[in-house]
Parts: structure tokens; sequence; C-alpha cells
């Protein structure tokens, strides 16, 4: 079954900063076989802020695109209720709701508004949470996201993913001389697109800093590949490296201090880590092959890559501090772009199986490999902070679109767009500043 939920806008050829939609309606392709039903009752929301999206209707579309809930629409509720003592956990059983959601907006005196929300499980006939949200107007929506996660902890146990953002390239017209190239950042939903960067130069490899307040990419602008250092919010933005030959694949360490890049100034490309403090370069690898795409160990210690070392590209692990090397994948003729999930313990990459490239999940302890997407030229996968779901890039009706899946893989929807081809995906860190 696709839901076809919230639908978004878009505007072509923004300049940089300004606001708006360039992913389509997401459409919800696949959820866990029994979703915990929960009713988002519409928030009593002041008259003077009813040009808004309600809040119920964010938290109950973030709740639905995890796959894991079934949101009840508003006119199957037998009430409204906006506070506590109007709650009557009968009219919710009866209905076989497991969770009920009530919350208000109020706009303040000075112009600030008022959001709170409770959460009741209905089977045990208990408040289980409830906050409160201060914000100016442009944080509506964040604060939605910030009380779907809330929600989503205290029924999963799992932290909640929904108040972070996606960056992605819009290419539109590529391989043309009207080709133009657009870094967005956007809502985990892919509302409230902003542009970062607009070229047209392609731009690659966009990675976020830890804290989420800096992002590194790859542009062309120069005439050769360069990395680029800028910050997410401000006008701090510069050109770290453009050396001779490749500059790519830039990845920030999990402290924020350095980074992972390739370069090939010396003749063959290499894994180089770069001192912020200092910009001084540390050369990793040193093999006549190609060593490329690397990512970080979560403790630090380490880092990931891929190599055709032994012939063909697969995946191998390097200690910073002994330069021991391994490798770690072995099935199939074509593995890359790994990422490590927050346990150190599973990977996901771009596997190829019977010539079509999709992406895949292995424990490294067992050694069992999972493929997760069923859609072809599947590339870039992303991780969500919490581990739970990783976006990435891929192909639908000959277009470049984005799509997200769980990572065991059974839960799967896409975030198309008409206006350009949707490639290289990242997912932000927890953005709590």
């Amino acid at each position: 079954m696709k839901y076809r939920l919230c639908p978004l806008l878009f505007l072509l050829l923004l300049p940089a900063g300004v606001l708006a939609n360039t992913l389509d309606p997401i459409l919800i392709d696949r959820g866990v076989d029994e979703p915990i039903r929960i009713a988002v009752v519409p928030f009593k929301t002041d008259a003077r802020l009813e040009d808004k999206a309600n809040i119920a209707d964010i938290i109950g579309f973030d709740l639905a695109r995890s796959g894991q809930f079934a949101p009840m629409e508003a006119e199957n509720m037998l009430s409204h209720p906006h506070q506590a003592k109007n709650v009557f956990y009968r009219d919710w059983r009866v209905i076989k709701a497991a969770y009920l959601v009530i919350g208000n907006a109020q706009l303040n005196a000075d112009g600030s508004i008022a959001l709170n929300y409770e959460l009741f499980d209905v089977v045990g006939g208990r408040r289980l949470d409830g906050k409160r949200y201060t914000v100016v107007a442009s944080q509506w929506r964040e604060a939605a996201h910030r009380m779907a996660d809330a929600i989503y902890e205290q029924v999963t146990g799992i932290r909640g993913a929904f108040a972070t953002k996606i960056m992605y390239v819009l290419a539109q017209n590529a391989g043309s001389p009207q080709a133009n190239y657009r870094l967005e950042v956007a809502d985990s939903d892919g509302e409230q697109s902003r542009t970062l960067l607009n070229s047209r130069e392609p731009i690659l490899s966009a990675n976020w800093s830890p804290d989420g307040k800096r992002v590194v990419y790859v542009t062309f602008e120069t005439g050769r590949p360069s990395i680029v250092l800028q910050d997410v919010n401000g006008p701090y933005r510069e050109r770290l490296t453009n050396f001779q030959g490749i500059n790519s694949s830039p990845v920030f360490s999990p402290d924020g201090k350095k980074l992972a890049m390739v370069l090939s100034k010396d003749g063959d490309p290499e894994i180089f880590v770069m001192d912020l403090a200092t910009r001084s370069l540390r050369q990793i690898t040193r093999h006549h092959a190609i060593d490329t795409e690397p990512s970080w160990t979560p403790d630090g210690k380490g880092i990931i890559f891929t190599s055709d070392r032994g012939g063909r590209p697969q995946i191998y692990q390097v200690e910073l501090a002994t330069n021991f090397l391994e490798r770690l994948t072995f099935r199939g003729d074509y593995n890359a772009r790994a990422r490590l999930l927050p346990d150190g313990k599973h990977l996901v990459f771009v596997h190829r199986t019977n010539g079509v490239f999709h992406i895949a999940w292995q424990d490294l302890e067992r050694d069992n490999l999972q493929v997760l997407t069923e859609t072809s030229l599947d590339e870039s996968p992303s991780l969500a902070p919490n581990g739970t779901m990783l976006i990435y890039a891929t192909q639908h009706q000959g277009r470049g679109i984005l799509a997200v899946v769980s990572i065991d893989g059974s839960v799967k929807y896409r975030l198309p767009s008409s206006s350009g081809d949707v490639r290289e995906p990242a997912w932000s860190p927890y953005l709590d500043g």
C-alpha cells in the first residue's frame, strides 16, 4: 500500500538562502506488518495561528513515515479532547488506539507561541509524558518534529530523528550548457528546503560536521575539484584544498576536529586526514591502487574506505594509531561507500548483486549480509543519527530521487522531486543547539 501525504511546494533556481521545497510528496511504500495505532488529536490552535499546518498533522506524518505507527484519521475519533481531564480511555479503547496525543497552540502577547502536548497510554490507562515549548513562528515545524521525537522515544525506547535535516544536491539539465546544481538543506520530511550553494558546476560529497553547524563538500568552480568548508547558517566559507588531481570525499571525524579526504596530489588516490586547527595533512594509505570514499569509525580511531587493491572494489578498515589494515567485505564483486552504524558492529554500503547496485547491511561479527533495497542504481547511503534508517539516492522512472529504508529493510519511503534529479544525500546529526 502507498500513501501520498503532506504536499510540498517547489520553486526553480532560487538564490542562496531562500526557503522553498524541492521535494514532492513523500510516498510511503512499506511499513511494518502491525504498526502501532496512535491517535493524534488535532491541536486546539489559537485562531491567529490557523494559517499554519496543524501540529497534529506534522506529528502524525512523522510517526507514519517511521513505518512503525498507524496514525488514525481525525474523523474516526469519537472525541477531540485538548486537556487531560477530558480524556476518557474507553473512547480510545473502542477504536483500538494504543496511544493518544493531545495538545494546544497559543499565541502569547509578546508574539511568541506556547505549544504543549500530552501522551497517554490507552491500554494502561495512564499519562506517559507531556512537554511545553515556547517558540517563535519560524520554529513551528521544528517544535512539532521535536514533539514527534519525544513521542517516538517514549513508545519505542529509541531516540527520534525527525527534528534533523537532510542535505542533497539538486541537478537540473545536467550534462547540458544549461546545467545548474544546488546544494539544498531541508527538514527530514523534505519541507522548508533552502539553498546553501547555487553553481553551474557539479557539487559532490557533501557531509555534515558532528554539531550540524558546518558542511563540507566538493565543487568544480575553479576548473578542478576542490574541497570547501562552509557554515550552514553563516557567511563563513573557505576552500581547504585545490591540489592538482583529485580532491574528494571529505568527511568529518566524530569530534569535528579533523577531515578524512582523498587526494591524488602525489600520484595515486590516497586517504589523507587534515587537522582543521593547523590545516596539516597526514597520509593514511600508501598503495598503487585506488583508495577512496573514507568514513570514520564511531570512536574516531579508525577509517573505513573503499579500495580496489584486491582487484575489485571492496571495503577495508585501517587503525590510525597502528596502521593495521583489514578487509571487511568478501561477498560480491563490488562493495563501496561504507558507513558504520553507531554500534560499530554493523556496516551499510553499496553492494552489487547480479550486475545491479543495491544498499546492503552486514553484521561484522556474524558476517550476515542483507540487501535492503530493491530498486536499481542505489547509491550514496547516509545514516540517520539514531541508526534506525538510512537515506540513499536511486532512480525512478528515469529520474534521480531520494529514498529512505529502515536498517532491517521493513520500512521504505521515497522523496521524489519534479524539479530535477536529486542525488548525494546526507542525513544530519542531532541538532540540539
